[in-house]
């Protein structure tokens, strides 16, 4: 099965073939024309000789992504939607993890850089990203502060707007006693969660908020949010989790402190990981569109090395309301 093979069927030109597998169609050929190229190439089962094609362009077709941790579900999401644009694309993707598992991860491909066309990055530290920009390769940033970068692009979700969403819905059920359950992480995301925590409630004259810092994981949660609960004063209606691994642990600490969630303290948490519906109550939390963040990373990337202009973009959120909230007691 050739390229032209699959131009005989789909009743165009062989150049059509190569400009339209090759993503290198726009502006050249019409989207319909497009769409008929690919599916025919699917019916006859067609797939281009891409070693021979990486060598005509100087490529290995092999992008870098680089993740706080496979752990984490969210980032295990990030990657399957990296992977399945990639393989669209006749890409490899490489990924790496920090190996403390969290927090910003190091330059992990000095000695193969060469090996690599570009790099989708997410919280990577700083003299990782001079070493990937000191390599030439181009770098789209996930995740980061669009103004504290001069990556090609960033591809962020919203996370100002779900904080929002978050403060406003526990303000409507009548909270005002908060504690911001804060990781201990210190990177631009959970930065922006605590800063849009504190400007929805600067408005409220008796509103008040209290931090606790922890790590993300559910037994520290679990202890920083006891000591919120069982503090001097009065006891706070609201715990608002940076992510769902903590919500599970402040979920953990309320019952163990013998009190009830939503009853006594209403909790909730961020990303909508699995384990968002897998605690009971489920939790209410902000869904984060893990797989379209790494597919919007890579089609960035894809951009970038075909010399189109690249979009930094910030994605939509969206509040799910589930069990774990409700009115504070009277």
């Amino acid at each position: 099965m050739t390229s032209r093979d699959v131009a005989r069927a789909a009743g165009v030109s062989q150049a059509t073939v190569s400009l339209v597998l090759g993503d290198k169609w726009r502006g050249r050929v019409s989207e319909r024309t497009a769409g008929a190229v690919r599916e025919t190439a699917r019916e006859l089962g067609y797939r281009p000789n891409l070693a021979a094609r990486s060598l005509r362009l100087g490529r290995t077709r092999t992008a870098l992504l680089v993740v706080p941790a496979l752990t984490n579900e969210f980032f295990a999401r990030v990657h399957t939607g990296a992977s399945r644009v990639a393989a669209e694309h006749g890409f490899g993707v490489v990924i790496y993890p920090s190996p403390e598992g969290i927090g910003p991860a190091r330059d992990p491909f000095d000695s193969a850089r060469t090996a690599l066309d570009g790099v989708i990055a997410s919280s990577m530290a700083a003299e990782a990203l001079a070493a990937m920009r000191g390599g030439g390769l181009p770098l789209v940033m996930l995740d980061s502060d669009p103004a504290a970068t001069d990556a090609a692009a960033t591809v962020n979700v919203d996370i100002t707007d779900g904080m929002r969403r978050v403060t406003e819905h526990l303000l409507t059920l009548g909270h005002r006693r908060f504690v911001h359950l804060a990781s201990a992480v210190d990177s631009w995301t959970f930065r922006v969660r605590a800063t849009a925590l504190a400007e929805g409630l600067r408005g409220v004259p008796d509103a008040v908020v209290r931090t606790e810092a922890a790590a993300l994981e559910v037994n520290a949660a679990r202890q920083a949010a006891e000591r919120a609960l069982s503090g001097s004063g009065p006891r706070p209606t609201a715990l608002v989790c940076d992510d769902d691994i903590q919500a599970a642990g402040a979920c953990k600490a309320v019952r163990r402190l013998g009190l009830r969630v939503p009853e006594d303290v209403s909790v909730t948490g961020f990303d909508d990981l699995a384990l968002a519906t897998s605690v009971e109550p489920e939790l209410t939390t902000v869904r984060l569109p893990a797989e379209d963040v790494g597919a919007r990373g890579m089609a960035t990337l894809l951009a970038v090395l075909e010399g189109r202009p690249p979009e930094s973009v910030a994605l939509p959120v969206e509040l799910i309301v589930r069990g774990s909230t409700a009115p504070p007691p009277p």
